[in-house]
Order: C-alpha cells, then sequence, then structure tokens
C-alpha cells in the first residue's frame, strides 16, 4: 500500500488593516478551478456592507459571497464573514453566525473562525495570517498546527500592519513565511500537490 500526504479540505485565512490589498493578491493568482473552500475574516468596519464580496470576487475568477447562517460549505467559493458577527464553522461544515461579543476586540474574530474550524476540518486544514494591527488569529492558527493542520503567515515586513503576522510566528511554528506577492502561488502548489498525492494513494489499492 503507498501512503502519500493527506488531501487538504479547507483554507482559512484571517486579515485585518492592510487586509483588502493583501487578500486580492492572494485570490488573483488562483484558477477559477480552485478546488478547496476559502473562508475568510477581514475585520471591518461594524456597519459595512458586502462591498468586500464585490470588490475581490471582480479581482479573481472565483465566487466570492458573504457567508450565510445555515449554509452548507461548497468546494471553489470563496466565503466572507459578515461585517459584525462572528463566523464559526459547524462539524457538519456549515455555517453560524454569532453576535456574542467581540473577541481580541473584534467580531467577526478569526480565532473564532480557526478554532471552530478545527472541528471540522481537523488537520485537513489550511491557515493562513495576514497583515492586522493587533494579535487576533495567533491562537486560532497554533491550533491548527496543533492539531496537524499546515499553517503560512505573511512576511512581517511585506504587511501594511506586521502586529498579526508577528503575533503569529511568535505563537507557533510556522510551516511558511511568505511575502504576499508568493502566498496565492505556493498555496495553489501545496493544495495542487496533496491532490496528486491523494491520487496517487488511491490508484495504489
Amino acid at each position: 500500500m503507498k501512503l502519500g500526504k493527506k488531501r487538504f479540505e479547507a483554507v482559512v485565512i484571517g486579515s485585518s488593516a492592510g487586509g483588502i490589498k493583501a487578500l486580492s493578491a492572494i485570490l488573483v493568482a488562483l484558477p477559477s478551478d480552485f478546488p478547496l473552500p476559502i473562508i475568510i475574516v477581514q475585520h471591518l468596519h461594524p456597519h459595512s456592507d458586502s462591498y468586500l464580496a464585490k470588490i475581490l470576487e471582480a479581482k479573481c475568477g472565483l465566487k466570492v459571497k458573504q457567508a450565510d447562517e445555515k449554509e452548507a460549505i461548497t468546494d471553489g467559493v470563496v466565503y466572507l464573514a459578515p461585517p459584525n458577527y462572528h463566523l464559526l464553522i459547524e462539524e457538519d461544515r456549515s455555517f453560524s453566525l454569532s453576535i456574542e461579543g467581540p473577541v481580541n476586540f473584534a467580531r467577526p474574530a478569526v480565532d473564532v473562525l480557526f478554532e471552530t474550524a478545527i472541528y471540522a476540518y481537523r488537520d485537513k486544514l489550511i491557515g493562513i495570517i495576514l497583515t492586522g494591527a493587533n494579535h487576533d488569529g495567533s491562537q486560532g492558527l497554533k491550533k491548527i498546527k496543533q492539531i496537524g493542520g499546515y499553517v503560512i503567515v505573511q512576511e512581517p515586513k511585506t504587511a501594511e500592519a506586521d502586529a498579526m503576522p508577528q503575533a503569529a510566528i511568535a505563537a507557533t511554528k510556522v510551516d511558511k513565511i511568505l511575502p504576499i506577492e508568493q502566498i496565492g502561488p505556493y498555496l495553489l502548489q501545496l493544495v495542487n500537490r496533496s491532490m496528486r498525492n491523494a491520487l496517487y494513494v488511491n490508484r495504489s489499492f
């Protein structure tokens, strides 16, 4: 029996100050047939509208939308946490929204998304921390790493605000630290390699 590396099943991303530019740089590098869901918490003003989804969708070939309560997560879709709601992932891989108090002074909070995603995806999760001016996401990223997931952090020198990536790097042993322009291509390479390995394993039986 041939054993390959595990196949990844979801990507979660956290960003704050400077995040719209950073997210755009990642998504523009991904093809329209990217095979995994990408679930994002970007810190926004509580009264923001759906402009972010429209901005990001215009820059990439993927469908981009705000996540809805009880919505089943679909491969190849980019989901955004709605403003002023925590975005949680249930074990059945659907979304739930919460108006519980801010975590790390933020709602939505990156840590809430990351920590709930672990229950649904376990070690088949890729976690990414981008630019931001606080420490949100560092503990969630640490838990993704502890469960056996893969973690990527934006090189702080390329971040508009380096506090969030610095905190993530301090919290855990990061698999890759990359400048923002390299994260999208690397993510695609990582996922494609994982899928090829999984296919090789299946054909070996």
